[in-house]
C-alpha cells in the first residue's frame, strides 16, 4: 500500500519516528540504525515503508533505503520470526555483516542480536542462505555502477505485466548490457520487453 512517506520529522526515539505530512502524523517504527541516521535531522525525511496489518494492529515500519526495507520483509517471511525480531536484526547488523554471518553459518554472531536465540538464528541461516546466494549471483552479474533501484523497478514493472520473475530478470540483465547500464527506466523496460 505505501512505498515511502516523505514528511517533517517531528518526533524521534530509538523505536519510532513521527513524520508530519500536511498535518497528518505517521508513527513509523524504525530499527536502531535508522534512528542513528535520523538524529539531528530537522528537514524533510523520506522513509521506505513496510506496512503490516493484523487483526489487532496496523503498523508501519520505516527504512532509509529500499534494500533495507526489502531485507526486513525477507526476514519477516521466515516462519517464527516476527517484525520485532526482524527490526532488531536490521538495527544491529549491516546487510554485509548479516550476509557474512549467514554465509559462514555464524550462529554466535547472530545470537548477539537482542531477542534472537540459537534456534531462531539457525532457522534464519537456513532460510536466508539460498535467498542471499541468488541475490549475490544477481548482483555479481550486474556492473557495480548500475543502480540496483533501477533493476528492482524494472523487475516490478515486468512482473506487473504478467512476466515470470526469472524470465524478467534475465531480460533486464540483457537490456542492461545492451544499454551499457546507462539507460533510464523506460528504456530498460522497453529493451527487456523485446528480449523476453
Amino acid at each position: 500500500m505505501f512505498e515511502y512517506i516523505c514528511g517533517t520529522l517531528v518526533d524521534l526515539t530509538p523505536e519510532k519516528a513521527v513524520l508530519d505530512t500536511s498535518g497528518l502524523g505517521y508513527k513509523i517504527l524504525i530499527p536502531l540504525s535508522v534512528y542513528s541516521s535520523l538524529l539531528g535531522k530537522q528537514d524533510v525525511v523520506k522513509l521506505y515503508i513496510s506496512a503490516i496489518y493484523r487483526e489487532d494492529s496496523q503498523r508501519l515500519f520505516g527504512f532509509i533505503s529500499k534494500d533495507q526495507r526489502n531485507l526486513f520483509e525477507k526476514i519477516c517471511d521466515i516462519s517464527g520470526i516476527g517484525p520485532k525480531i526482524a527490526l532488531s536484526i536490521i538495527g544491529h547488523l549491516e546487510e554485509k555483516d548479516l550476509f557474512l554471518s549467514v554465509q559462514n553459518q555464524d550462529v554466535k554472531s547472530l545470537t548477539k542480536v537482542p531477542g534472537l536465540g540459537k534456534k531462531t538464528a539457525e532457522r534464519l541461516i537456513i532460510e536466508l542462505k539460498d535467498k542471499f546466494s541468488k541475490l549475490n549471483m544477481q548482483k555479481e552479474t550486474i556492473s557495480s555502477d548500475v543502480d540496483m533501484t533501477l533493476v528492482d523497478d524494472a523487475l516490478a514493472a515486468l512482473m506487473n505485466l504478467g512476466y515470470q520473475k526469472n524470465a524478467a530478470q534475465k531480460a533486464i540483465l540483457k537490456a542492461l548490457k545492451e544499454t551499457d547500464g546507462s539507460g533510464h527506466l523506460p528504456e530498460i523496460i522497453t529493451t527487456a520487453l523485446k528480449l523476453i
